[in-house]
């Protein structure tokens, strides 16, 4: 079987169970972290549906005086478009209307950016992650030169390794509720 056969599959199997037992937590005490802390332009995104929460910790960022970002997806790739907090500034995306995207002009030096949170559905022990198969971060992080790192529900670390193909990147970090496990 190959590798993308493989993802698929998982896909499914995590995506069900994830909709079993979801419970809404927190990320927010991830701004006051050593990564968090340091880093002044931050790329974030908007959660929809059972993935962890986002709203609560990119509040606290803007509060806490950071650039925030938010990806908007163009063709196959991801703008970034900084984001004040305003919902007004949110439209549903062309891929779904359960996903809100930022309006406004995309930011033209990703340099610029420290660190990443990136959404996945398991991430195991080496840091590869499986997302939800679009490929539009395995796309956007080597464009990157930020820290990473992967939001999580409890037991979405996969003890085995997932499968991975040529493009995929290691994160540098994943986070659960009460837990940020960092990786290299």
């Amino acid at each position: 079987m190959s590798a993308a056969s493989e993802k698929a599959e998982l896909r499914t199997r995590y995506r069900f169970e994830r909709r079993e037992r979801y419970l809404d937590h927190s990320f927010s005490y991830l701004a006051t972290s050593l990564e968090f802390s340091k880093a002044n332009v931050i790329a974030s995104y908007i959660s929809y549906g059972d993935e962890p929460k986002t709203q609560e910790l990119n509040e606290a960022l803007l509060k806490n005086g950071k650039e925030l970002y938010l990806p908007r997806v163009n063709g196959k790739s991801l703008d970034w478009v900084r984001w004040s907090g305003d919902k007004t500034k949110l439209a549903p995306s062309k891929l779904s209307k359960e996903i809100l995207e930022p309006v406004g002009a995309a930011l033209t030096d990703l340099a610029v950016i420290n660190l990443v949170v990136v959404p996945a559905l398991r991430i195991d022990r080496s840091g590869y992650r499986l997302g939800q198969g679009g490929g539009f971060y395995d796309r956007a992080l080597p464009q990157l030169s930020a820290w990473s790192i992967g939001l999580i529900h409890p037991d979405e670390i996969s003890s085995v390794d997932l499968p991975r193909e040529d493009f995929d990147a290691p994160l540098n970090a994943a986070a659960t509720p009460d837990l940020i496990l960092r990786f290299n």
